[in-house]
């Protein structure tokens, strides 16, 4: 059931970030557009592209956890006992996972602490700047919870995106 939802998280992740590579080529093409066609540049695009590249950077982090997608030093593993093998990779996702946890910690209070400040070009909260960074880091901690279980039981997590 766990993975059944993590899997799910990952991949609404994954369509999110689709959406949002979506979004921010249309808000950079206006842009362009708006420079060298209407001679008339839109301050917003650019502070818009800026927030998108946070949540697609952020998202997609959380599901390179997910699908151990990030940098790994698997080489040394491979020629470990199976014993110290084991116990080095239940210590990568509890590293992995206090990382998550630290990283939503920290950037929800960032994101508390400048929630009455406004970004001109948008007008909405700088507070969603630092929003993407406490949400990856929650799916993270999830994530690593999922991986833990995964070789407690001997298997492994089968990727979102198959």
């Amino acid at each position: 059931m766990y993975t059944r939802i993590c899997r799910r998280l990952a991949r609404a992740c994954m369509w999110l970030g689709i959406a949002g590579i979506i979004a921010l080529i249309c808000a950079v093409s206006w842009q362009v557009f708006g420079r060298y066609v209407l001679n008339n540049t839109p301050t917003w695009a650019e502070s818009l592209a800026l927030l998108i590249v946070l949540y697609v950077t952020m998202l997609g982090t959380a599901v390179g956890v997910r699908d151990a997608g990030h940098i790994g030093l698997e080489s040394f593993l491979v020629l470990a006992p199976e014993k110290l093998r084991l116990k080095m990779e239940y210590l990568i996702h509890l590293c992995i996972l206090a990382f998550g946890a630290a990283m939503a910690w920290n950037c929800a209070s960032l994101a508390l602490s400048v929630w009455s400040y406004r970004l001109p070009t948008l007008w909405i909260s700088e507070g969603w700047k630092y929003v993407p960074a406490a949400v990856s880091g929650v799916l993270i901690v999830m994530f690593s919870v999922e991986h833990i279980i995964a070789l407690a039981k001997g298997q492994d997590v089968e990727p979102s995106w198959s």
